[in-house]
């Protein structure tokens, strides 16, 4: 049986999570998208985002556009494999497939 990841499990990262997988590979959004989507702060956003990234789970890149600083957020290869894993024991757990 797959377990659990605790640091998907808790409920803002589990819907960054799910927002970023539903997403293609080379697709990416950004720090507004997310806030505005899951109606998080900045700081709790931000926070979450740092504890994700350094699992590897996200990428996060930071450019200029029209000369304003723009964060970017994209899934990892390992985020999305993590994350499956995370659906999989969630699914198991809940006898359903």
């Amino acid at each position: 049986m797959d377990t659990l990841d605790s640091t998907i499990h808790q409920p803002a990262r589990l819907q960054i999570m799910s927002a970023l997988t539903q997403l293609k590979d080379c697709e990416r959004v950004d720090f507004s998208y997310l806030k505005d989507r899951l109606g998080l702060t900045d700081g709790n956003l931000g926070a979450h985002l740092a504890t994700l990234e350094a699992r590897g789970y996200i990428a996060i890149d930071k450019q200029f556009v029209s000369r304003r600083p723009k964060t970017f957020v994209s899934a990892t290869a390992a985020g999305r494999a993590a994350f499956a894993g995370h659906v999989a024991a969630l699914t198991s757990i809940l006898g359903t497939k």
